[in-house]
């Protein structure tokens, strides 16, 4: 049988039917390249529900909505494998989908696109009626292990399939069955739709629907009701304040975590490490007992020392993934409301316990200040840029997913064999040169690492990985001194041979800088006048001057991290009258007052 072939299955307590014409075909119905097709068919679900209506995006909403029109489907859905009820049938399985897209406004969420040019939603609609397809696989005689491998490789090749965002539901799910029996569930979630925390609420009610229990009403508010808090005299100040907290630091702190030799180019080739040990989990636990911080805290802590370490540097801004749930009521929101916190870290402490009182009041204050008007602050990062002449970029991301993963899924994982268990899992392309993801605290330690090769190649990520550990370890017989680090990774990293500058508390290669304004400007001069890049050019175009070339040079900036554009330009013209020189730093006015207004 092809994927493209339907066999209808009796759906009746879903209220559900078989569909020929679904809109969407999962990916994970397609053969794989040198495998079989799968037997497979679509069931076709409707729901009505009581609530609906429409209004304007949430922030949260608002910066995925943009992320997903930006980014590749894999680096913006999210797939797991929700655990299923012993005994649970498929209908059973389809009726408790139902009413879980019922249940939550958000997976019934649509954004149609706007009246402008580019397209760009402007509302968000509740659906109170409607239909979503459902894949069921059928498993035929697997194992438990195979089944788990199925499960796994059903939502790695789904997650890379788009969720459209102009119809419901933002969740697409995949049956994994044995005839009747329900063995298996993939889903992938729409970030537009659920964020980490929100989908860990979602398992849990998907569990207790399939088991046939009565849930309470919802209680949370919805994102309706975000939306219109948001807009709210407190909603625009906590707003301004985040953006206040961005500029101070987009303008002055390190522009750069990364700077030697062998960063090139853009990140790519990523490689990604699972670690699990649960000696580290019983560290990690004596470590927040001895210092009274939260294992998120402290796992902060020992990364950031272990990064700066790494490249040979002291001040550090990470991007950590926030839940924006610091308010009670919102705890159990479904939605998505997760943005990116900055922190400004300076790992120039004496020991781990003094960094890891730092780590707690800068990731709060990051926190405090992550709900975000998306379109303003990636301006803003575009606005930095322009005055400093170097590109923020994530290149140091922290995500803690640890109270995101239901103990109903993290219970069913099997203890690590070995500790610690490292095994490496494919990655996906991500703009960032190092990633850090905790998944588990209690009973295992379980995190991923990923790495960009210009910064940590195989060899280098695994010992990277095992010194989180062994810092853990030491951290929990007292406090660590930060000079005794190469005990556990080694020399300091950050080898800069060649031209190299430390300008604006960025690394700057002048190689880099050469090949950037070749690029940009083509033939030029550079020089270094009292800690500042001066950049000469001649020019054929009469109107092309400092601000032309400033502009040229910022556009070729992305993927140049060790590169930075000149403080000032001279530009030169020959004329019949003789040579005519324009100077200048090329920024716009305009540009720096709105910057210095901020800060």
């Amino acid at each position: 049988m092809t994927p493209h072939d339907a066999t209808p299955c009796d759906a009746t307590a879903a209220d559900a039917t078989a569909d020929a014409a679904a809109p969407h075909e999962p990916a994970s119905l397609a053969a794989t390249p040198g495998g079989p097709r799968r037997t497979a068919r679509r069931v076709t679900v409707r729901f009505a529900a009581e609530g609906g209506g429409s209004g304007p995006l949430t922030r949260g909403q608002d910066n995925m909505v943009r992320c997903i029109r930006s980014s590749a489907p894999e680096q913006i859905n999210r797939e797991s494998v929700w655990p299923v009820p012993h005994g649970t049938s498929v209908p059973a399985g389809l009726a408790a989908l139902r009413l879980l897209v019922e249940r939550h406004e958000s997976l019934r969420t649509s954004f149609p696109a706007g009246p402008g040019a580019d397209g760009f939603p402007e509302r968000q609609v509740v659906h109170r009626d409607g239909r979503f397809t459902v894949a069921v696989v059928e498993a035929g005689d697997r194992s438990e292990e195979e089944l788990d491998a199925l499960a796994e490789e059903l939502g790695r090749v789904d997650v890379a399939v788009p969720v459209a965002l102009d119809a419901p539901p933002r969740v697409r799910f995949t049956l994994v069955a044995a005839g009747d029996r329900l063995l298996r569930l993939v889903a992938v979630v729409c970030h537009a739709g659920a964020d980490g925390a929100a989908t860990a609420v979602l398992i849990e009610d998907w569990h207790a629907l399939a088991a046939g229990k009565v849930l309470p009403p919802v209680t949370a508010p919805t994102p309706l009701e975000i939306a219109v808090a948001e807009q709210s005299p407190q909603g625009r100040r906590r707003a301004a304040a985040a953006l206040r907290h961005w500029a101070r630091i987009l303008t002055t702190g390190p522009q750069t975590v990364f700077s030697d030799a062998r960063v090139t180019g853009p990140p790519r080739g990523h490689g990604a490490l699972l670690v699990r040990s649960r000696t580290a989990a019983d560290h990690l636990a004596a470590v927040c007992r001895r210092t009274g911080a939260s294992p998120s805290v402290v796992l902060l802590a020992a990364f950031a020392a272990l990064v700066a370490h790494r490249a040979g540097r002291r001040g550090l801004v990470l991007s950590a993934l926030s839940a924006n749930r610091q308010r009670a009521a919102l705890v159990d929101h479904v939605g998505t409301l997760a943005q990116d916190a900055l922190i400004l870290l300076d790992t120039g402490a004496a020991d781990l316990d003094q960094l890891i009182g730092r780590a707690k009041s800068a990731s709060l204050n990051a926190y405090w200040h992550s709900t975000l008007d998306a379109e303003k602050v990636w301006q803003l990062v575009e606005d930095a840029a322009h005055l400093r002449g170097a590109r923020f970029g994530r290149q140091v991301v922290v995500n803690d997913l640890s109270l995101t993963v239901p103990a109903t899924v993290a219970d069913t994982r099997p203890l690590p064999a070995v500790d610690p268990e490292l095994t490496v899992l494919p990655a996906p392309p991500l703009p960032v040169r190092l990633m850090f993801t905790v998944l588990r605290i209690t009973g295992s330690l379980d995190f991923v690492l990923i790495a960009c090769p210009q910064v940590l190649d195989a060899e280098e990520a695994e010992m990277f990985a095992r010194a989180l550990p062994a810092l853990l370890a030491a951290a929990a017989e007292g406090p660590v001194l930060l000079a005794d680090l190469p005990a556990v990774l080694g020399p300091p990293g950050g080898g800069r041979d060649g031209e190299w500058l430390l300008i604006d508390d960025s690394w700057i290669d002048l190689a880099a800088v050469r090949d950037l304004l070749r690029t940009a400007l083509g033939d030029h001069r550079l020089s270094v006048v009292e800690g500042r890049l001066v950049a000469e050019v001649a020019a054929s175009d009469p109107a092309f001057g400092p601000v032309e070339a400033h502009r040229a040079v910022v556009a070729a900036l992305p993927g140049r991290d060790t590169a930075m554009a000149p403080h000032h330009y001279v530009v030169r013209h020959a004329t019949p009258a003789g040579e005519r020189t324009e100077s200048g730093s090329g920024r716009d006015p305009a540009v720096v007052a709105a910057l210095s207004a901020l800060t």
